[in-house]
């Protein structure tokens, strides 16, 4: 048509600049617009739009924005090129201002709102699920309603990816039962959202209801629910969706593989998370940072940090997950040196700067070690305001090393940060008692009684045959009570004989000697690993997950048991795994 010397008009300019959007030939697109300011073209809106997709699509922001706005009168498609631009370049902030800016120029213009299409509201809210902006995202709601998108596929797995990235749950799974939706992507995103909320349940109970409505399963639900079984540190579940996932051939899949690393080795069983690693083709930092953090948790430093190398010499560059994790990895492993060698290199050799958590990784190795000093000389020197994780580490550390001074300012700060953290008070409490201040016992329990704060019950559960038993101290209610108690009653002897000692200056409780013995003895773990013996077969590895911290003297008693009864004893409490084998402890009683 050009050759022929026919010029175009403000029809054909618009189709001519959408084949180079299509065909993403912006190098003939750059001189059809070189055409439209020659023809006196440029001022023409339909012509103008076309040229905003254009540009937008491309890449080129700036002059996509440029175009923009000198358009008199934008369309639809126009807002939706330029929103699109800006979250394709992650600008999220950006996308969320651009939108308000549409409803105001429009409301100005027409007196109302302009007409929003599925484009604008679903880029609007994947924008606002990667800021978590929650105070915007019910606006975008109710503007899906008013528009009538409540039935849309596409706007309800926006509404629910956005309202569970917000930490919104229970409205996710609102806006989900309410549209009746049945698609596979719609399962997907409830399901990731009940997965991240640490909803593990609700997971897989949506998981089973997806399969019963015959919704074919992708590999994204099966990285979902490889992360629920994680959250549950339930290993049975785990290896069942494993199965699936190999029966489907999704084991390949990058996501479904990462995630299926990270699920064995929050279930406990490093072993089988390494052989997950070992299948994965293309291990990306993720698989790495997964499997290096895995080994940390488990109490294997070295092998932690033997593996950061080998991730090293195969050419992936760390990012500050992966730091973190061999920080940690130094950490379980009391190493000190290679930690400090780390923390101060990272900026140097790996373009990673030293982020809170690095920090708080860092003061903890060292109060942990006994450098107090050096660890307040950090909190003292570092570039952030010590946050709770900070004066955690160093409370921690006050405990480990007895140091009242410390452990009071430590305290005194995470009251402040969490005042309502029952935990704090009874570290602060064992403090006292360790150095046999009671009168500092008693006005932490008084501050606690004045201040409503409750101690939060030690709660100890195990999985067997796809069910949870769950157990706290003294609890007889098991159905299988008499049985339990008779077990550890028949280990009370051969524990005496190897060395046991009830440590009952650990616990607080304002009774006699002998029942402090006794509480102790029927603690929540103690409780779940003799039903673990009594209903697991000779020889299986007893799994046994916590809610806080594994106390001193079942960590003493377990490892007895792990002996007197041949068995590989596997704890999670609320920091780290134990593995007990043979009298010993992964952790080397450094935790």
């Amino acid at each position: 048509m050009h050759s022929l010397g026919v010029k175009c008009n403000e029809f054909a300019f618009p189709s001519v600049f959408k084949a180079c959007t299509l065909t993403n030939d912006f190098r003939l697109g750059k001189q059809v617009h070189g055409t439209v300011v020659v023809t006196g073209f440029e001022n023409d809106e339909f012509v103008l739009n076309s040229m905003v997709v254009l540009y937008a699509k491309c890449g080129e922001i700036a002059d996509s924005t440029r175009i923009f706005d000198a358009i008199p009168r934008r369309t639809v498609v126009s807002w939706n090129a330029l929103l699109n631009c800006y979250v394709q370049r992650d600008s999220f902030g950006e996308a969320v201002e651009l939108f308000q800016d549409m409803i105001v120029s429009q409301t100005q213009m027409y007196g109302e709102g302009v007409g929003v299409n599925q484009t604008t509201l679903s880029t609007v809210l994947k924008s606002i699920a990667s800021l978590q902006a929650s105070h915007i995202c019910r606006q975008m709601h109710a503007l899906s309603l008013k528009s009538g998108f409540e039935y849309n596929n596409y706007i309800v797995n926006g509404l629910v990816d956005a309202y569970g990235k917000c930490g919104q749950s229970e409205d996710a799974s609102r806006v989900f039962k309410e549209s009746q939706t049945s698609d596979l992507l719609a399962f997907t995103s409830m399901i990731t959202v009940y997965s991240q909320d640490g909803q593990g349940e609700e997971a897989l109970k949506l998981y089973l209801e997806m399969q019963s409505q015959g919704i074919k399963p992708d590999a994204f639900v099966y990285s979902s629910l490889f992360n629920a079984c994680a959250s549950l540190s339930a290993y049975e579940q785990a290896k069942q969706v494993h199965v699936q996932v190999l029966k489907l051939g999704f084991i390949i899949d990058i996501f479904a593989g990462n995630s299926l690393v990270n699920s064995y080795a929050k279930c406990g069983s490093i072993d089988d998370a390494e052989r997950a690693f070992r299948e994965i083709p293309e291990r990306s930092i993720v698989s790495w940072s997964a499997m290096i953090g895995g080994m940390a948790q488990h109490g294997h430093g070295r092998l932690a940090l033997q593996m950061f190398n080998e991730m090293l010499k195969e050419g992936v560059a760390p990012n500050h997950i992966t730091l973190v994790s061999v920080l940690c990895a130094c950490n379980h492993a009391g190493l000190v040196t290679d930690a400090k060698r780390y923390f101060s290199s990272m900026e140097e050799l790996f373009s990673v700067q030293p982020m809170e958590e690095h920090y708080a990784c860092m003061i903890d190795i060292l109060g942990r070690a006994g450098k107090l000093d050096e660890a307040m000389e950090l909190v003292n020197t570092m570039p952030y305001e010590a946050n709770a994780a900070v004066w955690g580490a160093l409370l921690g550390a006050a405990r480990i090393h007895k140091n009242v001074d410390l452990g009071s300012k430590a305290a005194e700060m995470l009251i402040n940060l969490e005042p309502e953290k029952s935990g704090t008070h009874i570290l602060l409490a064992n403090i006292y008692a360790s150095a046999g201040m009671w009168d500092g016992v008693a006005k932490i329990r008084k501050v606690m009684k004045d201040s409503n704060v409750k101690k939060e019950p030690g709660m100890s559960w195990m999985e067997i045959k796809d069910k949870v038993h769950t157990f706290i101290v003294g609890d007889r209610s098991h159905p299988r009570g008499k049985e339990i108690y008779a077990k550890l009653e028949e280990l009370s002897e051969p524990l005496r004989k190897a060395g046991y000692v009830p440590m009952v200056e650990t616990d607080l409780h304002d009774v006699e000697e002998r029942e402090k013995a006794k509480l102790l003895y029927h603690h929540s773990e103690k409780l779940a690993v003799a039903f673990g013996l009594i209903a697991t077969p000779p020889g299986a590895p007893i799994r046994v997950k916590k809610n806080l911290r594994i106390c001193l003297d079942c960590h003493t008693a377990i490892k007895l048991v792990s002996k007197i009864a041949s068995r590989e004893i596997i704890v999670r409490d609320i920091n780290r795994f134990h593995h007990f084998r043979d009298g010993l402890c992964s952790c080397g009683d450094y935790w």
